[in-house]
């Protein structure tokens, strides 16, 4: 069965040696490309490309893999979770910058610098908030923007003007 074909009832869970899908994942044991074992492929609901790719124990018989049960999906589950909580943690670190920054007058501010991943036109937006949450300010900068002190505190100084 495809994952092609798995995707069409994406709710009806199913307990197969080799294909296990339930709560909105779908483990799958397909035959390893690289070598003459096998591999267990997780998929999030919904994705046409595997959360998690990884190596699958051989059956007793040294040809076949090994069935899927409970107590392997759950752990695959967990594991492919785990992967895709940290890649979506490493996305935001890659596009949200922020700095806490006190002005003269004795005011903290938060500045950040958010990227956004646009295909044609990538751009990041600039913006400062006060303790409260309030935001003081927003501009639209260059992606290459380089948040530090620094820049920010000269933004800051120049009455959050065009940011340089």
């Amino acid at each position: 069965m495809s994952h092609t074909e798995l995707q069409q009832d994406p709710d009806a869970a199913i307990n197969e040696p080799r294909l296990w899908r339930d709560r909105g994942w779908t483990a799958q044991v397909i035959k390893n490309e690289d070598d003459e074992g096998w591999a267990v492929a997780m998929y999030k609901a919904g994705e046409s490309e595997p959360a998690l790719v990884g190596p699958w124990t051989m059956g007793r018989d040294k040809k076949n893999p090994k069935p899927l049960d409970v107590n392997a999906f759950n752990t695959l589950v967990k594991t492919a979770s785990e992967v895709i909580r940290r890649h979506e943690q490493a996305e935001y670190a890659r596009l949200h910058k922020e700095l806490q920054l006190q002005t003269e007058a004795g005011d903290n501010l938060r500045i950040c610098l958010d990227i956004v991943p646009d295909d044609d036109e990538p751009y990041a937006l600039l913006s400062a908030e006060d303790a409260s949450g309030e935001r003081l300010a927003e501009l639209r900068v260059a992606v290459h923007f380089k948040l530090s002190t620094a820049s920010a505190a000269a933004w800051v100084e120049s009455g959050f003007e065009r940011a340089r």
